[in-house]
């Protein structure tokens, strides 16, 4: 109860007041979470008080479109694509081809439908118009933004807004194509939500994400944590204030989203379930300790038009990929196109990892 009212607090008050006391409610929401784990509903109510807040839940440092284009981009081009929306688009319009009836889209964890629109866009723009694209998702305030996006880009008759808890979900129809975009690491229940999608799912249709495969809460597994500390002993002390959590660490802080709502939950079961329940068509996995740099916490430390800054991160990319290749760490984030049904063909990332084995077993 105590922790539901702090939530509602906090959702309501002026942004200068919430940016001054997120410090102390982090604290508090750390150890009341040390006596009394919350329970389902109270993690739900601050996952959805918390996302009802944000009409931009996309928006990253400049430094993360630095690093993007400069080493994402390049590894992403040999399969077509250049960013997560490029990919949504290339299979909507695969599963589009030579299809007589409405090709069914599913977005699975929508929110305010920003990438649905734009895909539809880029669908209307491609003369693409047998396909109906269903936004799913728990928050009604953010749905509702979705369609409003949907009508001032006048897309809305490509359509459908579907609230419902997707750990609890189940399919009411088939589905050509179902995408999950940095939605799965939020899910409980992913047994349950893999098992639906995959009944949902055409006999020639297709699953694909963009998601997080990284340590429960977004944390650092050991391997991966040494190293952090030994950079953060060597770096400038400008480059360690967490603007996310409003604090200087002095040390680095190995943080557990998981404690706020459904943040990186089950982060780390998204791949090894996934390996279990489909056939990998596509699998592309990157980024360890470079994300810590430049994510909304620390990102916002750098300048890309600064060559010191740069530098601070080249390099870190450098050591990331480098201990990723020697299988000292594993990487967090992937891009995946699975189906349901065996594939005699499987396509590889550029790191040579299959999605097996870029698990890190815990």
């Amino acid at each position: 109860m105590i922790n539901s009212l702090v939530t509602l607090i906090k959702k309501h008050l002026p942004r200068p007041i919430k940016k001054f006391l997120t410090p102390a409610y982090h604290a508090y929401k750390k150890a009341r979470y040390s006596m009394s784990p919350p329970s389902y509903d109270e993690q739900l109510l601050t996952e959805v008080s918390r996302f009802e807040q944000e009409e931009e839940v996309n928006d990253l440092p400049a430094i993360f479109h630095y690093w993007s284009n400069k080493y994402l981009v390049p590894k992403l081009k040999p399969y077509g694509f250049s960013n997560p929306d490029e990919f949504f688009l290339k299979y909507a319009v695969k599963c589009s081809e030579n299809k007589t009836d409405k090709v069914q889209i599913l977005s699975i964890g929508s929110g305010n439908c920003d990438t649905e629109v734009r895909l539809a866009q880029k669908l209307k723009n491609l003369e693409i118009y047998n396909v109906q694209i269903t936004c799913l998702d728990i928050n009604s305030t953010m749905l509702k933004r979705g369609k409003k996006l949907a009508l001032e880009h006048e897309v809305i008759p490509y359509f459908l807004f579907e609230q419902s808890d997707f750990n609890q979900w189940t399919p009411s129809q088939k589905y050509n194509l179902v995408i999950a975009n940095q939605c799965l690491h939020h899910v409980i229940e992913l047994e349950h939500l893999y098992d639906q999608i995959n009944s949902a799912l055409t006999p020639d249709g297709y699953f694909i994400t963009s998601d997080t495969i990284g340590k429960n809460g977004h944390m650092r597994w050991p391997e991966a944590l040494k190293l952090l500390q030994q950079i953060w002993g060597n770096m400038p002390d400008r480059y360690k204030t967490n603007h996310a959590m409003q604090r200087f660490e002095k040390k680095y802080i190995n943080h557990d989203c998981s404690t706020e709502g459904f943040e990186g939950i089950r982060a780390q079961d998204v791949l090894p379930l996934l390996v279990e329940r489909f056939n990998f068509e596509l699998f592309i996995s990157f980024a360890n300790l470079i994300l810590i740099f430049i994510d909304r916490s620390f990102g916002p430390n750098f300048d890309p038009n600064n060559p010191e800054d740069v530098a601070f991160i080249d390099q870190i990319h450098q050591l990331d990929e480098k201990h990723m290749k020697e299988g000292t760490i594993k990487p967090t984030q992937m891009l995946a196109v699975m189906r349901k049904q065996s594939l005699n063909k499987y396509t590889q990332a550029s790191s040579n990892l299959a999605a097996s084995d870029a698990i890190r077993k815990p």
